[in-house]
């Protein structure tokens, strides 16, 4: 896609985020996505050269390969939403096979995906594309349903196939969100001394943060600290969804906040409460990728590109490194997939479009 078959898409949007400029917190303030990311910043840190090599490894591969931006497809749904509701429209990709298939055909920088899936054909994939072990997961057979991560494979079986670098979730705000920091963090730990990368999914889950008006868990205030919490404990890159709201410590008068947080720090515009969230991931140090959500309910194709380009866009503009995308592509044919997921990489190959 060209920069003005992007702007198309976008239509009645396209001005109001290809020419949006971010005052409140400006560019200058965050390190900038650059080819030279991995070396310039971990090479001051505390990582190995193996996770440094590992590092570059995921930035090395795909389409955007040397660009600094990624775009890694993650399948975990068959564990976290079931697999039959995630697969039924594409039986196909109930074989793990499909689904490395997939991220192949669309040149992604990793796959990321469950131990048993890619361990099933880690001897036959791990040396042709970048492989993300998910470690820990929410299984959903619990009644009724309950926001709980738990570890599913040790970190060293992970490495024992081949794995570039483990995945984690953190339901912070959540019953068991201490523990889980407890446990990912010694992953981490562990992860980083053999030479593995770590990315971590900062996901805010509260049911209290849920009012019939709004869905707080996506604000912009909670990820962005969600986010923080997260490279506290050691992860290399973050995953975190698009904020869609921002105010919730506000609303719920909870944690610290003040009115003038608010109006220095945001506005309401989409790629602004981004940019607070790439600020609060040591300003961009550590690299953002934004999920890119479920897909749309009839399974529009269009829909979901146009959905999926105007994140990309979103997240690019602000600062953010790229997209973890699954369900749009592979609740779909694959050939639709494909294309989908090389519209989201032309956004980030795009030099017109711009950090804000």
């Amino acid at each position: 896609m060209t920069y003005e078959d992007i702007a198309k898409l976008l239509d009645q949007e396209a001005k109001y985020l290809l020419a949006h400029r971010c005052e409140n917190l400006p560019k200058e303030l965050i390190y900038q996505v650059n080819p030279n990311q991995i070396r310039d910043v971990f090479s001051q840190s505390n990582r190995n050269q193996r996770v440094i090599e590992n590092l570059e490894k995921i930035y090395g591969h795909g389409r955007l390969a040397n660009t600094g931006y990624l775009s890694i497809l993650p399948v975990d749904q068959g564990v976290e939403h079931s697999a039959s509701f995630s697969f039924y429209k594409n039986p196909l990709y109930f074989d793990p096979e499909n689904i490395i298939r997939l991220a192949l055909e669309a040149e992604s920088s990793a796959i990321a995906s469950s131990f048993g899936a890619l361990a099933l054909l880690s001897r036959k994939y791990a040396d042709k594309i970048p492989f993300i072990v998910k470690i820990n997961h929410n299984e959903l057979l619990t009644y009724p349903n309950k926001w709980e991560q738990t570890i599913f494979a040790p970190v060293k079986q992970a490495y024992d196939l081949g794995a570039v670098a483990i995945g984690a979730t953190i339901y912070f705000g959540s019953a068991e969100s201490n523990r889980q920091i407890k446990e990912i963090s010694q992953a981490f730990y562990e992860a980083h001394q053999l030479g593995m990368a770590t990315i971590l999914w900062c996901y805010p889950r509260n049911s209290a943060w849920k009012t019939k008006d709004a869905d707080y868990n996506s604000s912009a205030d909670i990820t962005s600290q969600a986010n923080h919490l997260g490279v506290t404990i050691g992860a290399d890159i973050i995953k975190q969804k698009m904020p869609s709201i921002d105010g919730a410590f506000r609303h719920f008068k909870f944690a610290k906040y003040s009115d003038q947080m608010y109006e220095s720090l945001s506005t309401e515009n989409p790629i602004d409460m981004l940019r607070l969230q790439v600020i609060n991931c040591y300003a961009g140090k550590i690299s953002l990728l934004n999920s890119g959500g479920e897909s749309d309910a009839e399974n529009n194709f269009e829909k979901d590109l146009k959905a999926a380009v105007k994140s990309a866009v979103i997240n690019k503009r602000a600062g953010g490194s790229g997209l973890i995308l699954g369900r749009k592509a592979f609740k779909r044919p694959m050939e639709e997939g494909v294309r989908l997921l090389r519209a989201v990489q032309d956004v980030y190959l795009e030099e017109q479009i711009t950090i804000a």
